[in-house]
């Protein structure tokens, strides 16, 4: 593929020429990826300072382009070995998921057609289908007429909903505009409660709000990692005596290491004695709504937003994240009119333009990776890929919990487990770092001062075989390292 100054396609477009140049780049990336792996294995083993040599002695910007032939050889060669692989049953380290074939299709007309999500003449047909899923989705999770918005991940979900609780709390309780206004004389009594095992997206959040770390308080978990509710209402309660302003209740439903559920039912009592919103961050758990065991995760309804992950259990590449809102109104915290953009007169013609939904103005169609896999594989077709991730936990975590060498102090309720070989916290890390070695990627974590590994299951080809043989290479490992 020679470059566009030389007369070549550059970019897509009606003409035969550009459409034989895209098919034969789409055709040459495919080719090299399937050809980059022969194996299970995870990644390729390479030490970080030989990949690092090898990755920085390669040339970014030469004078003269090197044109698509000897471009893509230097990726296929020099990069995508050493890619690791999420679809290896040997890859169970974070909440990183493989990703579904009919997804990274849905990809590729993302990329193609590079629509943008704030304007509707920037994308009609996209921005209707991201209404749609939208509504669909607020039914599913029991939103009958609420409303949401994609994002990029979780933490900005967490952090969109943190801001439209605090505008909307200071507006009710206090009686101004903090879009108008900004923050209030007192802004600085304003507390945020969730778990002390919650996402850091809180308190990334309140950063940027300008309360400060400090204004995340941080509730008591009890031996299931799950707040302890008790606590959590008798340390807001003695907040507001003190005259704070518990403005925001957040809990987590599936935290990230153990996969732990906060009791929303409670929360959501506690939140409407202390007139507090009650945000439920199922990035991780949402995935299991569609599974045997939904029960597990509550009633979702009751919080006044949610947080969804589309790439961690329902297995869509990265970014598809939603945040959803029981009232609608509560997104108008990021509406704002631009003249070029989203003008008042095309929206009362009927033209939705999304931008005043979303903290970001450019942003992706995720919306069509949602719908695309969701239609092809139904209720039905999620519910085998979510059970087989939780039973792959359970049948694990029965291995070990029986087994002399583990300690494995929570059992799972989703996919993840936590365990550590009952020797020294050396010996667990010396175990993670040789699996790596041998293409082997699991996850590292603390829990009560001590090193944990942790396996998270996501991948729905995992088998009990591969379970049962990476637990008897850890015990192998146990005994020498």
């Amino acid at each position: 593929m020679k470059s566009a100054v030389q007369g070549n396609p550059a970019v897509l477009s009606c003409r035969e020429e550009d459409k034989d140049a895209f098919r034969k780049a789409v055709g040459d990336a495919v080719s090299a990826i399937l050809d980059s792996f022969s194996d299970d294995s995870a990644f390729s083993g390479t030490d970080p300072h030989t990949l690092r040599e090898k990755i920085n002695s390669l040339p970014l910007l030469p004078e003269k382009g090197d044109g698509w032939e000897r471009t893509m050889e230097s990726v296929r060669k020099d990069i995508l070995p050493h890619m690791l692989r999420t679809w290896s049953p040997s890859y169970m380290p974070h909440l990183h998921s493989p990703a579904l074939i009919e997804s990274i299709a849905a990809e590729l007309i993302i990329a193609a057609f590079n629509s943008s999500m704030d304007s509707w003449d920037q994308g009609p047909a996209a921005t209707e289908l991201e209404v749609k899923v939208i509504k669909d989705l607020g039914a599913l999770f029991g939103y009958e007429n609420g409303d949401g918005v994609f994002t990029s991940g979780g933490s900005q979900s967490n952090i969109s909903a943190a801001l439209c609780a605090r505008d909307r709390w200071i507006e009710k309780n206090l009686g101004r505009d903090v879009r108008k206004e900004g923050l209030p004389d007192d802004f600085r009594k304003l507390r945020i409660y969730t778990s002390e095992i919650s996402h850091f997206s809180f308190d990334k959040g309140a950063h940027m709000m300008g309360l400060g770390y400090d204004a995340v308080v941080k509730l008591p978990v009890d031996r299931f990692c799950r707040i302890d509710m008790k606590k959590a209402e008798r340390i807001i309660e003695k907040d507001k005596e003190n005259g704070l302003y518990p403005f925001l209740f957040a809990v987590t439903i599936g935290t990230t290491d153990f996969g732990s559920i906060d009791n929303i039912a409670e929360a959501r009592r506690i939140a409407d004695r202390f007139g507090m919103f009650l945000h439920a961050d199922a990035a991780y758990g949402s995935g299991a709504l569609l599974s045997s065991y939904a029960e597990r995760l509550g009633d979702l309804s009751l919080a006044d937003s949610i947080t969804v992950d589309f790439h961690k259990m329902f297995l869509l590449p990265i970014s598809a994240s939603a945040l959803l809102v029981k009232d609608s109104t509560l997104l108008d915290t990021f509406m704002l009119h631009a003249d070029y953009l989203n003008r008042e007169e095309d929206e009362a013609d009927g033209y939705i333009n999304l931008v005043g939904k979303s903290m970001q103005t450019t942003r992706r169609f995720d919306a069509l990776k949602v719908y695309i896999s969701f239609r092809m594989r139904g209720r039905d077709g999620y519910r085998k890929i979510m059970d087989t991730s939780i039973g792959n936990a359970a049948y694990f975590y029965s291995l070990i919990a029986k087994d002399s060498t583990f300690t494995a102090p929570i059992a799972p309720e989703l996919s993840s487990v936590v365990f550590a070989v009952r020797r020294d916290d050396e010996c667990n890390k010396k175990i993670r770092r040789e699996l790596l070695s041998e293409g082997i990627v699991i996850g590292q974590t603390v829990f009560s001062g001590r090193t944990m590994l942790k396996f998270t299951l996501l991948n729905p080809a995992l088998t009990h075989e591969h379970i049962d043989r990476l637990t008897e290479r850890i015990k192998e490992l146990a005994e020498r390292v």
